[in-house]
């Protein structure tokens, strides 16, 4: 089975891309392949390419496309804050007719999940778009109001299965290219623009599959829970996909951020001197991979929570 997996990045994202590609090939059966689609902004040299092919090993299991896709955006709502590339999935349909569907992911998710089961089973029906729907702060549902939206229904883009067929057949890339283009301000331009034009044709994923920091940190459980159930609180914990949404775990602290070290470690030496991380900050990741020290810091984060209330 060959899966067609879509990331976007830019070059000096080489260490943290690799780290979730490595972190794909680790979730599912050897027997799976991937075609690694790369959104980028401009085309990468030979020794970035180079760099990429040692990441599954030498085994063949990833292969690469390369895909700048910004003449099909001219005129859209852009925010230097995000990679201009992550637009692209919007309007990458027709430039895939081979696939039904593909898989997207961030550059800073740790998966844990098999994506070859998904991929093989997941029925979209006429979606356009599955995803999974945030566990909304009061900022976040006011932000969604604003455009129409229902609360829960909002859905995070770091995480999402593309249905191609139906967006070649509906002309969603058009229709993703004039929202944006007609946008005077968007916080979040790609996300947005996919909640907005989507409305009503999105499939609705379990949080496993995007393990956002609302749906890992104990000061968030509550606000989990007002959505999702505490099965899928303990099922994000125990074997869901990890979104660093907050502060990567590369640069500091963060929530399960040794599993991102752990996959990190496990990645050829060509590819890890590529970024200078911090020293102190791997230690603190060794600390956290020792047996039982992340479900004590947990139990305590969460037990000084409810005392403070």
């Amino acid at each position: 089975m060959t899966i067609p997996l879509i990331v976007a990045f830019t070059p000096n994202y080489l260490v943290p891309a690799a780290t979730t590609l490595r972190s794909v090939l680790e979730a599912s059966p050897v027997a799976v392949r991937y075609e690694v689609v790369c959104l980028v902004s401009e085309m990468p040299d030979e020794d970035f390419k180079a760099k990429l092919a040692l990441i599954d090993g030498g085994t063949g299991r990833l292969s690469f496309r390369f895909l700048n896709l910004e003449h099909k955006l001219q005129g859209a709502y852009v925010d230097q804050r995000y990679t201009s590339a992550a637009n692209y999935r919007l309007v990458i349909a027709e430039e895939l007719p081979e696939y039904r569907y593909a898989i997207y992911t961030d550059c800073d998710v740790i998966v844990r999940q098999d994506l070859s089961r998904l991929y093989s089973q997941l029925d979209m029906g006429d979606a356009y778009i599955a995803g999974v729907a945030e566990a909304q702060t009061q900022w976040q549902r006011q932000h969604s109001a604003h455009f129409g939206l229902e609360p829960g229904s909002y859905i995070n883009s770091g995480f999402l299965v593309l249905n191609l067929e139906s967006m070649r057949r509906d002309g969603l890339s058009q229709r993703f290219a004039r929202f944006l283009s007609e946008a005077e301000y968007l916080e979040f331009p790609d996300q947005d623009a996919i909640n907005v034009v989507c409305r009503g044709r999105l499939h609705y994923l379990p949080p496993v599959y995007n393990g956002i920091r609302t749906f890992t940190l104990p000061a968030f459980r509550d606000l989990f829970l007002g959505l999702y159930t505490l099965e899928d609180w303990q099922a994000v914990a125990r074997e869901g996909n990890i979104h660093y949404t907050g502060e990567k775990p590369w640069r500091a602290y963060t929530g399960y951020m040794e599993l991102w070290w752990q996959t990190y470690w496990r990645l050829p030496q060509a590819i890890r001197r590529e970024m200078q991380l911090p020293k102190q900050v791997e230690r603190l990741a060794r600390l956290f991979s020792l047996p039982g020290v992340r479900r004590l810091f947990n139990w305590w984060q969460l037990r000084t929570k409810k005392q403070e209330q």
